[in-house]
């Protein structure tokens, strides 16, 4: 199977593209851009996943999520004419509910952290291994348009999550 950027975003006009990737003026007009786009992500997920959609809805919502992103952030590359623009930051926003998969178990009565403390360390993990890129993340920046800018986060977000749940599964061995 070859993965092929979506041609749909052909026909949206620049400016709407750019809006939509940059997350309004976020990625554009803020320093640490992909930060920012995370922070956007957590709020997203807080408002509108936590506690609402179950394991099966978050999923559902981030693949149509990932699938306009990879679109989307595809499409603004290629007007930009740069390869994964800092700019471009909606890859992000997307990413960061894949972080807490697995939310029942990470603070319910038997988890060890306050929501707040888990909402911040998955913050903080999916920020480290979105810049660092270990454990192979780095190469899926290499898939085709789109795809190399959104598929990278949502590994990164899913090690992210992984590490959450190692770290819960610790504690309660401790």
């Amino acid at each position: 199977m070859k993965l092929e950027q979506p041609i749909w975003p052909r026909f949206l006009p620049t400016r709407t593209v750019l809006m939509l990737a940059r997350l309004g003026p976020v990625g554009e007009k803020l320093p640490a851009p992909g930060t920012w786009g995370s922070v956007a992500g957590l709020l997203y997920y807080t408002v509108f996943f936590l506690d609402r959609l179950g394991l099966t809805g978050t999923l559902v919502l981030s693949a149509i999520g990932s699938y306009l992103a990879v679109a989307i952030c595809g499409e603004a590359e290629f007007r930009l004419a740069k390869k994964d623009p800092g700019e471009v930051i909606l890859d992000e926003f997307v990413a960061m509910p894949l972080c807490f998969l697995g939310w029942p178990s990470l603070v319910g009565p038997l988890g060890p952290l306050p929501p707040w403390a888990v909402l911040l360390a998955g913050f903080g993990l999916f920020r480290f291994f979105d810049i660092l890129k270990p454990l192979g993340i780095n190469k899926l920046q290499d898939l085709p348009a789109g795809w190399g800018i959104v598929v990278d986060d949502l590994a990164a977000a899913l090690a992210a999550c992984a590490t959450l749940h190692l770290g819960v599964w610790l504690w309660r061995m401790h």
